[in-house]
């Protein structure tokens, strides 16, 4: 079939992209002109010519390109935290998003880049001025990497903790970890450590003890650790555990923080047992300092949390907000949500919403998404409200996760998202990756397309892509991929690509984000082909299987996805039982959630009136990887609809009743066609059907061998009988979750849909939502009317192919 492609995309020039270590390190750290070309023209490719490990990219039919640009964020952003895979339900119908809730997952800080060997990048110098010009364009081009690494450095254990500097009343609720203002000589450590064999152990000398022994300077406490003194002073504080009074007790727990004592210290053991045991004859203000000090001590405890949070529950009236706040924090970091208290919360939120510091305001915000606590639309609406007036206000961190929340809760917010849009663009070359990650993911979960944050994210990434995790890199690729934006610089691509390889060996462990990086780039039209064959083999599969995410999905999305777009794909294929296990659970689905939406199950039962039955039309899943229903109907070249539904039994009990043996025989005539055979329309006046609501007659006139070029039945004429041309249609009854908000812009799963069903020969007819809807309401011959436009127009066909 002859296919009119309407492109929005400009050709590219290659898919063979060669990625280059060393190429990409002279475009990075080149001279300060090559550094004003790039900031001039964001999009000019790397031209650097080294060899390196080359990427085969395989050419899919039809390739295209799509163009646009966009921006982003200021201060450090992003957090180790627990994600909901926010990708899911991004595109369409069933679960798109590659994989289910995401459980708790730690990753490690961004590792530091070296400063780059700029000296090679720069001419020799000729004379004193010239080395003195190259001097200081060697120190402002090391005082830049270094501002970077800043930028990059996250620590998850402290940026979470940044709201308790705002209010003095924090001081006493929480730990400072901080190096004390005053520290003792080394030897004076030495001289306590060496009065513990005659001490007696009473609790005041041994508290002093460790006080004193927290302020020594870092790198005598570093060892103390390895120091038997220590140990000895330690197994007597655990002895004589009981004796200490509470405050005393919490004293020496600060303590443990500067002293690094590690979390399964016996020390720790005891500590925490005694304060479970002393925990209801304590106050509000010291349990919420000593869960600070597990929290900075890294250690788990689940039965004081407990505790902690049953005594808030019968004291909750009495807490004050700074008290409030740093509850929520510990929940957060405690990763625990209690149900009872969700009310309250919401509550004691809403109560203090104008009063709260905006540091405070993404404290509570990150707290609950840590906890994966639900928040209710109306309170989630109130917090955006007051962040979107003052935005401009907000550090990136805390903006970072209100968005997070604002994720969390999947609440759309235009006010908010359009001043984000003012906003974070300027902020992003400040902002680390991780925190750049969230703000995009939060921009495809929400379907909000913004040009110029997704071109001031493309732009900048490529020079830190070193930076990003697995994790980081597969929602890059994910969000752009579900947006269909294709930035204006290619490097965007390549680099993230070229990361992946970096990063093969931890998609052992974490197997999901590989997944979703692949079906971003398939959605872009991006196929490569060394991971594509990793993702595919069998001991890979054999991990997604036996992951606590649901990846079978994303899994046959791709598996099937390279099988038509990629002909040439010689590598690892989804075994056929897997494809059809898979395919049977998404039919199992589709029956329950997708054929019986309303505007469905009304165009189905309209197209089976107006052109002869059911037998005519058939609802279901063309491509059962792509997730979503298809309405397909047969044409022949004059305009007449041809039957093929023989599997439906309402049809073949219409058949029956018309006196006629349903063999496979006749079901091979009627599809294949035979000369001298009865004519659909025939058949459908038998059935009863009027001629007026099929429209043939009309839909024979408007055709009129339009379709000269038509779509062509993938069966082959058997030899003998005469093979008419045939024009299969998709119809796609979309929704709202096909397209990003507020707009005809199809997402990345719908654009793969559409583009497949192409190639397989299928012209593909939209019945978008905003013509269907309104129309729902109408009367039968209004929608009567519109369905046959769709069908028959020959020139709305033409272009749809």
């Amino acid at each position: 079939m002859a296919t009119v492609l309407m492109c929005r995309r400009f050709p590219r020039l290659s898919r063979v992209t060669a990625f280059s270590t060393a190429a990409h390190r002279k475009a990075e750290r080149g001279s300060s002109k090559s550094e004003k070309e790039k900031r001039d023209k964001p999009g000019a490719a790397n031209t650097g010519t080294e060899s390196g490990v080359k990427i085969q990219l395989l050419k899919p039919q039809d390739y295209r390109v799509l163009y646009n640009p966009a921006a982003y964020a200021k201060g450090r952003a992003g957090s180790q935290q627990r994600v909901d895979r926010d990708s899911s339900q991004a595109l369409g119908d069933t679960f798109t998003g590659p994989g289910t809730a995401q459980a708790p997952q730690t990753f490690p800080a961004a590792s530091s880049q070296a400063l780059p060997p700029v000296r090679n990048a720069l001419p020799k110098p000729k004379s004193k001025s010239s080395a003195l010009l190259e001097q200081n364009i060697l120190a402002a081009l090391y005082k830049e990497e270094a501002e970077k690494e800043k930028w990059e450095v996250h620590d998850s254990k402290e940026d979470p903790r940044m709201f308790q500097k705002g209010r003095p009343e924090y001081r006493s609720l929480s730990c400072d970890s901080a190096e004390p203002a005053e520290t003792l000589p080394a030897e004076e450590g030495d001289s306590i450590l060496e009065s513990v064999a005659g001490c007696e152990g009473s609790p005041g000398i041994l508290t002093d003890h460790f006080l004193k022994l927290s302020h020594l300077p870092a790198e005598r406490r570093a060892v103390l650790a390895s120091d038997p003194r220590f140990s000895a002073l330690c197994r007597r504080a655990v002895t004589a555990i009981r004796l200490f009074s509470t405050p005393d007790l919490i004293q020496i727990l600060k303590a443990c923080v500067p002293l690094a004592v590690p979390a399964s210290h016996p020390l720790l053991a005891a500590c925490e047992a005694e304060f479970c045991r002393r925990a209801w004859d304590m106050g509000l203000e010291q349990l919420l300092l000593v869960a600070d000090c597990w929290r900075c001590l890294e250690r788990s405890v689940p039965s004081y949390l407990g505790i902690l949070f049953s005594y808030a529950n019968l004291h909750w009236k009495d807490l004050t907000l700074p008290q409030f706040v740093q509850l929520l924090y510990i929940i957060g970091e405690g990763r625990r949500s209690p149900a009872d208290l969700a009310q309250k919360v919401e509550s004691t939120i809403l109560k203090h919403l104008e009063a709260f510091t905006l540091e405070e305001l993404g404290a509570v915000c990150l707290g609950l998404f840590k906890s994966l606590s639900g928040m209710s639309e109306h309170v989630m609406r109130r917090i955006a409200d007051r962040v979107s007036l003052q935005m401009e206000d907000m550090s990136t961190y805390a903006l970072v996760n209100v968005l997070k929340m604002l994720r969390y809760t999947r609440m759309d917010h235009v006010p908010l998202m359009r001043e984000l849009g003012k906003v974070i663009p300027a902020r992003i070359p400040t902002t680390n990756i991780q925190g750049i990650m969230h703000i995009t993911l939060t921009y495809s979960s929400l379907h909000f397309f913004n040009e110029d944050v997704l071109a001031a994210v493309a732009t900048l990434l490529p020079s830190k892509v070193s930076y990003c995790r697995s994790k980081d890199a597969a929602k890059f690729l994910w969000s752009f991929g579900c947006l269909d934006y294709e930035p204006p610089n290619e490097e965007f691509y390549s680099s993230l690509i070229k990361q992946l390889h970096t990063k093969l060996h931890e998609f052992s462990k974490f197997p999901e984000h590989l997944l979703t990086a692949l079906l971003g780039l398939a959605f872009v039209k991006r196929f490569p082909e060394e991971l594509i064959d990793f993702a595919l083999r069998e001991e890979f599969v054999q991990k997604t299987r036996g992951s606590k995410y649901e990846l079978n999905k994303d899994l046959f999305t791709l598996g099937k996805s390279v099988e038509i777009e990629c002909p040439t794909y010689q590598g690892s294929r989804l075994p056929p039982r897997l494809c059809q296990e898979f395919t049977e659970m998404a039919s199992s689905f589709a029956e329950r959630e997708i054929y019986v939406r309303p505007e469905i199950v009304e165009a189905t039962s309209l197209l089976e009136s107006m052109l002869g039955g059911p037998e005519y039309v058939k609802n279901h899943m063309i491509l059962p990887h792509t997730r979503s229903s298809d309405l397909e109907v047969r044409l022949a070249a004059d305009g007449h609809p041809i039957p093929f539904n023989f599997k439906d039994p309402v049809a073949a009990k219409k058949l029956k009743d018309l006196g006629v043996s349903l063999t496979d025989d006749l079901i091979s005539q009627l599809i294949k066609g035979r000369a001298g055979s009865q004519s659909p329309v025939e058949v459908g006046n038998e059935a009863g059907i009027p001629r007026q609501e099929r429209g043939d007659a009309a839909g024979t006139l408007c055709l009129g061998g339009a379709f000269t070029a038509g779509a062509k039945s993938q069966a082959e004429p058997e030899a003998g009988l005469w093979q008419p041309r045939e024009v299969r249609l998709a119809l796609q009854v979309s929704n709202r979750n096909h397209f990003c908000y507020g707009s005809k812009r199809l997402l990345g799963l719908h654009c793969l849909k559409r583009r497949q069903l192409r190639l397989l020969g299928y012209v593909v007819v939209e019945i978008p939502f905003w013509e269907w809807f309104p129309l729902l309401k109408r009367t039968r011959s209004e929608k009567l009317s519109y369905l046959h436009y769709k069908v028959f127009c020959p020139l709305l066909l033409t272009r749809a192919g």
